[in-house]
Formats: structure tokens, sequence, C-alpha cells
């Protein structure tokens, strides 16, 4: 099966696949590598417009959504 998954809020929408391009883009700029990701929390707070992220349950940041 084949999903994709939107959230959308007072006009803002951002795709998961996105959001977690986003994060591996952001993480890969703080000089990580793609494979060394083992999991990521992704927080969406549409009201704020910005994406929250955790990966591997100690690194954190955030992006505009």
């Amino acid at each position: 099966m084949k999903s994709k998954v939107f959230v959308e809020f007072q006009g803002v929408q951002s795709s998961v696949k996105d959001m977690e391009d986003a994060v591996k883009e952001a993480w890969k700029a703080q000089g990580g590598k793609v494979k060394d990701i083992k999991t990521v929390e992704i927080y969406f707070k549409p009201e704020e417009k910005m994406c929250y992220y955790v990966v591997n349950e100690t690194e954190t940041g955030s992006f505009p959504a």
C-alpha cells in the first residue's frame, strides 16, 4: 500500500514526506550522514509554521514549514 499524509491548517499544508526530507537536509547541513539516522520524531506546529525534530532521540532542531 502506498499512502501520502498531509497536514493542513489555516492555509498551511505540508506532507509527511516533505518534512522527512527537510529533516534529512538539516541533518546533512549539520555534518551528519543520512545513513546514521536511526529514529526521527517530527512535531509540526502549523500555527507557528514550524517543524521541530529529534534525531536518534538526542539531536534536536527546527525549520520553517
